[in-house]
């Protein structure tokens, strides 16, 4: 039965979680800030876990029409993301950089030799909050690409208490989007970890 009612949620709940986004999307005031311009250029492209609400939206606003994938964990909660990610036309690669890391690492190399974008949260799928895993940093190295960074504030929102303080703005707020490029070759892998950790906490919710 639990199976029975895990199967009927990934497919009822993923269209309930978009028409939500789309909704506070729709009914906030938004203001973009380029840090940096963003071209058309391939990219790896980095959200926190907590900001999926609105980061895969104005992803798609900044890149409407660029191939993109985004590696998601295979877990149930997971599956509600992959559902979701598909209505905004990015498809899933299942696992994590943690866990069933060498598959999913060369799903995304494959994805990117393709001309995909490949989309990642470097402290999911279970945190620490704000940790920074190596996944993100190794591919961006690896394939030679820079990094596509996209925070947002808000200035009327909940928060939850998961592990990620999951934030969902609250319709008709105004919600404040940075984004930037930014390079992280010549670097080591410590030392890169570091740099993007500090970029994406400059515009963020603690």
């Amino acid at each position: 039965m639990k199976r029975f009612f895990r199967q009927l949620g990934v497919v009822v709940i993923p269209p309930m979680i978009y028409l939500l986004m789309r909704l506070i999307w729709w009914s906030s005031r938004k203001r973009f800030h380029f840090i940096t311009p963003v071209d058309e250029c391939q990219h790896v492209c980095v959200c926190w876990h907590g900001e999926l609400l609105i980061s895969p939206q104005a992803y798609r606003k900044i890149h409407p029409n660029h191939p993109a994938a985004a590696i998601i964990s295979a877990h149930f909660d997971g599956s509600l993301i992959a559902g979701t990610l598909r209505l905004l036309g990015i498809h899933p690669l299942r696992g994590s950089t943690k866990k069933g890391a060498r598959q999913v690492l060369l799903q995304a190399f494959r994805s990117i030799k393709e001309g995909e974008e490949v989309l990642i949260t470097p402290d999911g799928p279970r945190g620490p909050r704000h940790s920074m895993s190596d996944g993100a940093i190794g591919i961006a190295l690896k394939s030679n690409l820079p990094i596509f960074v996209l925070n947002y504030q808000c200035n009327q929102y909940w928060q939850l208490k998961s592990w990620d303080r999951f934030v969902i703005p609250k319709p008709f707020g105004k919600i404040d989007l940075y984004v930037q490029s930014i390079s992280l070759q010549g670097m080591t892998l410590e030392e890169a970890k570091t740099y993007l950790r500090e970029k994406m906490l400059e515009h963020t919710i603690q």
